[in-house]
């Protein structure tokens, strides 16, 4: 196999498992040199990355891919996260939506700066969504009058406001349930964790390199599309 071609695949085959590439990794730094120094092995894998339908962000000389938009293959179904999270309903997967693109947003000090907080907590990120469905509960109902549907809007706030605030079990900190706004903030943590997105320690969340870059690149361009699957969008989902 030509060596180009060989290096291409093993740098292809590192990303699309979720991994990155890092020119301080001992493990990648060699790929990852060879990445950007032989315009061949370049053009090779993103050759593969965009054929798949995949997508490559940088940060902190480190290169991760994730899927991008409608990826069967490589993305999330909603299906997929419910059996992923455990949970049963539509509206409980848009709850969770909806805490992940308030975790995201809670990040960013100002709406118009890259700064970013060194962390943020549970309860922040629970008083963040508490305060935000509220102010959409009275867009949903100045639009009931006109007759208009936000189904999915309706349904989460409505879900959100029915649950207590903690339950015994969301003292155990490693647990999350369907039961309180605790459970389904951890619920939305633990998942962001096992994607890599943020480190959790006690009740704060710590974004990593990858959560740079992607929510820097990735979701900017696309952060619209949480507002299509709150409103029944298409079946797909990335992170």
């Amino acid at each position: 196999m030509d060596k180009n071609l060989e290096k291409a695949l093993d740098i292809y085959t590192i990303l699309a498992t979720g991994k990155s590439l890092s020119s301080k990794d001992k493990e990648t730094s060699e790929l990852y040199n060879s990445f950007y120094a032989d315009s061949e092995v370049y053009d090779i894998t993103m050759s593969l990355i965009k054929r798949l339908g995949l997508k490559l962000y940088e940060y902190n000389d480190s290169i991760f891919v994730t899927a991008g938009h409608g990826n069967k293959v490589f993305g999330y179904t909603n299906d997929d996260l419910k059996r992923k999270m455990g949970l049963r309903l539509n509206k409980e997967l848009y709850l969770i939506y909806f805490i992940i693109y308030e975790a995201l947003l809670q990040f960013y000090k100002t709406s118009d700066t890259y700064q970013i907080k060194d962390y943020i907590r549970i309860d922040e990120l629970i008083e963040a969504v508490t305060n935000d469905l509220k102010s959409f509960g009275t867009s949903v109902s100045a639009l009931d009058e006109a007759g208009e549907d936000k189904g999915s809007f309706r349904e989460i706030a409505i879900l959100w406001d029915s649950l207590p605030p903690m339950i015994s079990e969301d003292k155990d900190r490693n647990k999350a349930s369907r039961g309180s706004r605790m459970g389904y903030a951890k619920l939305a943590s633990n998942f962001l964790g096992s994607e890599g997105i943020f480190t959790a320690v006690d009740d704060r969340l710590y974004p990593t390199d990858r959560f740079h870059a992607i929510a820097e690149n990735y979701f900017e361009d696309n952060g619209s599309l949480i507002y299509q699957e709150l409103n029944g969008g298409n079946e797909n989902a990335e992170y």
